[in-house]
């Protein structure tokens, strides 16, 4: 694992354990087995996220029932604010909040939105900090097929 001055970059893996999501149900590993996963960082007070989000609203529609799984991490400090946000807002992928070991693994942000696409086995095949260009988003669903 990254030391902890060191931000999770392409090449190296990432781990993801049982997740405990927003709503109570929790994602497995075995859940996650074989997929590629987008994994975004975000907060419910910016703005880069929210547009971003709505994308990422998109690509989850797109790409439902096949190999990519679109994960959001909140770093509110409020987990109420995050959940309002995600009913508000109609996020349609799980949702959890950052936790102190996902936020170790991870490794220092230079700013959100952060997002990282994982091949099945957890290596980073892509790393975009701020805001993506659309389109940008949208070519993330050659990762699911």
């Amino acid at each position: 694992a990254p030391s902890p001055a060191q931000a999770l970059n392409v090449g190296d893996t990432l781990k993801l354990g049982p997740i405990t999501l927003m709503d109570g149900k929790v994602l497995t590993p075995e859940d996650l087995a074989g997929k590629h996963i987008v994994l975004q960082i975000w907060a419910s007070w910016c703005p880069y996220c929210h547009r971003q989000n709505l994308n990422l609203i998109q690509l989850a529609r797109d790409t439902k029932g096949g190999n990519l799984v679109v994960l959001g991490v909140s770093i509110d400090k409020d987990p109420k604010a995050a959940a309002q946000y995600v009913q508000k807002h109609g996020l349609n992928f799980p949702v959890a909040m950052m936790t102190p070991e996902l936020d170790r693994a991870i490794g220092k942000r230079k700013g959100i939105p952060e997002l990282y696409v994982l091949d099945p086995k957890g290596k980073v095949l892509q790393k975009d900090t701020g805001e993506m260009i659309d389109l940008d988003v949208f070519e993330l669903d050659r990762f699911g097929k």
